[in-house]
């Protein structure tokens, strides 16, 4: 009789990646883990010291899929990185409810008591000096413009989420244009910079 697949890291990550986009990540436990992989629960405990460090370390990994996920947005829309990042958000949010959910409701690290807060992640403020020199504005007006980008494509993407509301491609387009347009007006209304698609 051939010996037994090893269980690895990998495979329980793929594992609760598939669980989570089927029935939410609360349906996550051993036993489902364990029922997906045709094993026991003990390689699950084996490779994890209990489950909370297996969500933390799901989270990282779940992250890394929307990132990929984003890359892959831009890539076949063609469409600017300023768009690109609201709109990828709300399409995730529409076609990975349970994945959203799990990052960017229910497990969401944003503790903003001030809108600055914003900034303490690394990747928004990267971001934010990539959206500055895209939209030709300079980087704390940009800063201004991309939290409130960021906030209206939240409150769009939690509501296509929820399914309290249902919106096609070009629909979430020409809010986000919108919107993205009012936004730069505000800030700078002498700006030239207008929102190309």
């Amino acid at each position: 009789m051939p010996p037994k697949a090893k269980i690895t890291k990998g495979m329980i990550l793929d594992t609760v990646l598939q669980i989570t986009r089927e029935t939410g990540f609360q349906t996550v436990n051993a036993r489902s883990i364990a029922n997906k992989l045709q094993c026991s629960t003990r390689p699950i405990f084996t490779c994890y010291e209990n489950m909370d460090e297996l969500k933390s370390e799901f989270f990282t990994f779940a992250y890394e899929y929307y990132e990929q996920y984003v890359s892959n947005y831009c890539d076949s829309e063609k469409i600017n990185f300023y768009l690109a990042l609201p709109l990828s958000y709300i399409d995730f949010a529409q076609k990975e409810t349970s994945l959203f959910k799990f990052l960017f409701v229910d497990n969401m690290d944003l503790n903003m008591t001030e809108a600055t807060d914003f900034y303490k992640e690394i990747d928004n403020e990267k971001r934010a000096k990539i959206f500055s020199e895209e939209i030709g504005i300079e980087l704390e007006q940009a800063k201004t413009i991309f939290l409130d980008l960021f906030l209206y494509s939240h409150g769009i993407a939690v509501l296509t989420a929820t399914k309290k509301i249902i919106l096609d491609t070009e629909s979430s387009k020409k809010m986000v244009i919108n919107v993205l347009s009012a936004f730069i007006k505000q800030e700078k209304p002498d700006c030239e910079s207008s929102v190309q698609h």
